[in-house]
């Protein structure tokens, strides 16, 4: 197997959070950049990423990387590159693009341009003047940055945040994703008491509970690139193994999750279900104003409701409010909050240790971190 560039695509704020995840896999040689992370692996690895990581949107194999100021250099420069390698005689390949400060700024051009390169290089393998494009999935992207054109083939399929547990996702979901990355900038640990005082459909705490019991995020779904010949389904076998044989059966957790809506605490707990992480996670429905809680170094790990009319504006700072006042008489619980209102730390009543900018979805939001102690080391 030879050595492939691959690249893990992240949302803006969560490239360093993808690149720890990278490390943590054994993964060296990695450049950073704006939304990504690029590293080296093998076919092997596809198959590994895919499945273990938990804050990435997408993993693509780079193809190529030239500088591009006209259709014919674009064509040309796209046809040398091995796509005979990868694509099958039957391949289903579509062309996606994007372009940002460059010449080439007609996307659908570049993409008719980008296609009609691949063609004629799949041309001299499989001597075809017509492709019927009836087998596996490719989605090749073109995207142009300052006149430099990447071309990449999406191994993922589906975005890696439909992990495949969330069969009834709530009103205002987070993704899966940025849920996990919460997780992973806290100091939260498998020892201590995580709690989501509005649990929604229970991402945060089920995106928890398979850090905590090191399930790996894509083990029950599937990816585009196994139906790819290249890559040996014994790869995408081995990998599974692994994971299954990594997940920590033994610890018990204590997560909780309320939510004031009886319909999202059905949906958590069927989310949940679905993993079997009934006895890890204990969701219930009540107001987080009237929930007891022990002043144990616990967790609070949460995405309040936003308010976007003004009455909606008025109920949501006075829960920000009173989730202050909540958590005033709890020296020892870390707070982590992220929303998009940026009077939080006024209304919450305390400025955070640390605020990190992040994205749900297309809306910008902060991530507020309020540190407690540490807990004792027994």
């Amino acid at each position: 197997m030879g050595s492939l560039k691959l690249i893990a695509t992240t949302s803006f704020g969560l490239e360093a959070i993808a690149k720890r995840e990278l490390m943590d896999l054994g993964y060296e040689d990695l450049r950073v950049e704006n939304g990504r992370v690029i590293f080296t692996g093998t076919e092997e690895d596809i198959a590994r990423t895919n499945i273990w990581l938990r804050t990435a949107d997408r993993v693509l194999l780079l193809m190529g990387e030239f500088k591009a100021l006209t259709f014919d250099e674009l064509f040309e420069k796209t046809k040398a590159l091995p796509w005979d390698e990868w694509i099958t005689e039957d391949g289903n390949f579509v062309i996606e693009g994007k372009s940002v400060n460059s010449k080439l700024y007609s996307i659908s051009d570049c993409q008719r341009i980008v296609e009609k390169a691949v063609v004629e290089k799949l041309k001299t393998k499989y001597k075809l003047d017509w492709f019927e494009k009836t087998g596996p999935k490719y989605t090749i992207e073109v995207s142009l940055l300052k006149d430099i054109a990447s071309l990449t083939i999406d191994t993922s399929g589906e975005a890696l945040h439909k992990r495949g547990y969330r069969d009834r996702a709530g009103d205002a979901p987070i993704k899966e994703t940025l849920a996990a990355a919460m997780v992973l900038l806290s100091y939260w640990n498998k020892d201590r008491v995580l709690y989501d005082p509005f649990c929604g459909s229970g991402t945060i705490p089920i995106e928890a509970a398979m850090i905590g019991k090191n399930i790996a995020p894509g083990l029950d779904r599937s990816f585009a690139a196994e139906a790819w010949p290249r890559i040996d389904k014994e790869a995408w076998t081995k990998v599974r193994r692994e994971a299954l044989a990594a997940i920590d059966n033994d610890t018990r957790l204590e997560i909780l999750g309320s939510d004031i809506d009886k319909r999202s605490i059905l949906r958590a707990r069927d989310n949940a279900a679905n993993l079997g992480l009934e006895d890890d996670i204990a969701f219930f429905m009540k107001d987080m104003r009237d929930v007891d809680l022990e002043d144990n170094y616990g967790v609070v790990i949460t995405n309040p409701p936003y308010g976007e009319r003004m009455g909606e504006l008025k109920e949501v700072h006075q829960l920000y409010r009173d989730l202050g006042k909540k958590f005033d008489g709890f020296k020892t619980w870390s707070i982590y909050v992220i929303t998009a209102e940026e009077d939080f730390e006024k209304l919450y009543g305390k400025k955070a240790d640390r605020k990190r900018k992040l994205y749900n979805g297309r809306i910008k939001v902060d991530y507020y971190q309020y540190y407690g102690p540490r807990p004792p080391k027994n």
